[in-house]
């Protein structure tokens, strides 16, 4: 029997065209459960209680602020999509690997989880650490697929900034989740239903 030897390890760059299906889903999965183990870990170490964030509102309002948003995202990137080339907003196919053969509820489900993983951690724990402007750089800082091109990554910050925002505003989690996931759920599906050219 062969001893593990840790010096054998070798760390390389992979691409998205080299992942197979259950990996990348494997690798979605296990960044979000990272992500939720490091916000959880971090609203601790705050001295607050992670669950105070799942509070239910006491009014709708938050979910116009959040609906709201999501809509003006969607109507911005659609309407920017039109007169951007492709490559300028190009994120290397991870999008498009992602959601292009998924089935509806299964975009819907990884909508959730990414709304509901990186907002505990991005507006929950970041953002009441250090504030909107900065938590929105290391946001749009960790979607590293799109620093490529400014737009993007213009797009990613300012999006983070009102999400931010709104969670100010609203006094609650659950407008910024409610934005991403409405974001995240129809872009899923227009990649989802979109016809090849």
């Amino acid at each position: 029997m062969r001893k593990f030897d840790i010096r054998n390890i070798k760390i390389r760059k992979v691409t998205v065209d080299q992942l197979n299906d259950k990996m990348l889903l494997a690798n979605l999965y296990a960044t979000q459960a990272i992500t939720l183990i490091i916000g959880i870990a971090w609203i601790l170490f705050q001295g607050r209680n992670p669950l105070d964030l799942f509070k239910p509102p006491s009014t709708t309002e938050f979910a116009l602020w959040g609906g709201g948003l999501a809509l003006v995202v969607l109507l911005f990137d659609l309407g920017i999509s039109r007169f951007v080339p492709e490559e300028a907003s190009d994120d290397g196919g991870v999008n498009e690997r992602i959601f292009k053969k998924r089935a509806v509820w299964h975009i819907a489900v990884i909508s959730l989880v990414v709304a509901i993983c990186e907002e505990i951690l991005f507006r929950g724990a970041i953002q009441f650490a250090i504030g909107p402007y900065w938590t929105s750089i290391l946001f749009a800082a960790i979607h590293v697929r799109y620093l490529r091109h400014w737009i993007p990554t213009g797009l990613v910050f300012s999006i983070s900034y009102g999400l931010g925002w709104i969670m100010i505003h609203t006094g609650t989690l659950w407008a910024p989740i409610l934005a991403h996931f409405l974001v995240d759920l129809v872009m899923g599906c227009i990649i989802r239903f979109r016809r090849e050219e």
